[in-house]
């Protein structure tokens, strides 16, 4: 009979001895449990070459069991912990990595994208519960002005209605969406590709620990694990999957962000493009992305956003409309009249009612309600539209 700690352990060697999102490890533990799995790899028994290979390449370098403990009491000292499926507070929604599907996909980082086995987790809130309401905000490291105010802006009004926002920790947008959380007072986690005592860009090392304090710090990774290009795309599953949405913002031809959002799509989350301008070289990534992604959606700022993430029926973007004017507000007669006054000059109800092509009854009837409206004025000589110092303003009409 194994034990919680016992199943814990074998977790944390299982993610020592193979790189996370592997599916041929994903599947034993499914069918085996972890201890079981972590004993058959460890006497040679893994299904395939490549695992055999990776295993035995890693016991050269240590005994998997001891690696696992070394980890857990550096987990205790860092004041972080180990969250497993086990736990309560264990992300739920990344289990759809599971019927995630990448159309083409050669490379191992697009074919190894099983669910994770475990995380390490620093800071106070529960790692579900800060996930369960969240989007991902991500994109260039080498951000414009214009994609960090944006990613500012989302990251801000975001938090502010109380929603997490997840990123990367990386420079740029990344570093743009938490800091816009952080001000906001809101909660933002960033899921990292190294281990949680490892801040890495060391540029950011003030904000991870403002994260740690008020958010969450995620990997995969043991502690002092390196920042390895590879898992920096294997993370991004993780970031893709454990949201309600990604928001991309920014992103060069050839970007580990637009891989994120593609995930995001895959697993059937709203994947979300912020345009740029198109003389930018930051934003050709994200346009060709909404070329060429049918189901990518273009979003201007928060409302969009919320109306892609949130509940049927609430977060509903206003449609956008111009500043309502006057005239809007009057009947097509009312307008004829109004278009048939000169800008400098009176005319009498006559001449009025034949510029305007109506009777006089109805000219009369107009003329008095623009009175009312202060957009016309009576004088001596006749109707004249009024000076655009009074109430309402002359509005444009023929001459």
């Amino acid at each position: 009979m194994t034990t919680m700690a016992d199943r814990r352990l074998a977790r944390v060697a299982l993610t020592w001895l193979t790189e996370p999102g592997t599916w041929s490890v994903h599947r034993l533990v499914d069918r085996l449990g972890p201890v079981a799995t972590l004993d058959l790899l460890l006497d040679g028994g893994a299904p395939d070459r490549a695992l055999r290979s990776t295993v035995a390449a890693r016991s050269a370098g240590g005994d998997a069991r001891a690696a696992a403990e070394q980890a857990l009491a550096r987990t205790e000292r860092l004041g972080a912990r180990v969250v497993t499926p086990e736990d309560d507070e264990w992300p739920a929604r990344v289990a759809n990595l599971r019927r995630l599907i990448l159309p083409g996909a050669e490379r191992r980082v697009d074919l190894e994208t099983a669910p994770p086995l475990c995380f390490w987790v620093r800071g106070a809130w529960p790692l579900g519960q800060a996930l369960d309401r969240s989007v991902a905000v991500v994109g260039a490291r080498a951000a414009t002005p214009y994609g960090t105010h944006v990613a500012t802006e989302l990251g801000y009004g975001l938090a502010d209605r109380d929603w997490t926002v997840v990123s990367g920790g990386a420079f740029g947008i990344d570093s743009a969406a938490h800091r816009g959380a952080l001000t906001a007072g809101g909660v933002t986690v960033a899921v990292l590709a190294c281990g949680v005592d490892r801040p890495y860009p060391m540029g950011n090392a003030a904000l991870f620990d403002r994260i740690a304090d008020s958010g969450l710090l995620v990997s995969e990774w043991l502690p002092g694990a390196d920042p390895l290009r590879p898992r920096f795309l294997i993370r991004n599953r993780v970031i893709a999957a454990g949201t309600l949405g990604t928001v991309l913002v920014e992103a060069a031809a050839r970007s580990g962000a637009t891989q994120t959002l593609n995930r995001a799509i895959g697993v059937g989350r709203p994947g979300m493009v912020v345009p740029g301008p198109v003389t930018s070289a930051m934003s050709v990534g994200a346009h060709e992305l909404l070329r060429e992604q049918p189901k990518a959606r273009l979003v201007t700022g928060v409302a969009h956003v919320l109306e892609e993430v949130g509940r049927i029926g609430d977060d509903l973007a206003p449609p956008v409309r111009a500043p309502e004017r006057l005239r809007d507000r009057l009947d097509d007669e009312a307008v004829q009249v109004l278009e048939a006054l000169p800008r400098r000059k009176a005319l009498g109800l006559d001449s009025v009612a034949a510029r305007a092509g109506v009777d006089l009854r109805t000219a009369m009837r107009k003329l008095s309600m623009l009175e009312e409206l202060a957009v016309v004025v009576r004088r001596d000589d006749g109707y004249a539209l009024a000076p655009p110092t009074e109430k309402g303003g002359a509005p444009k009409a023929g001459s």
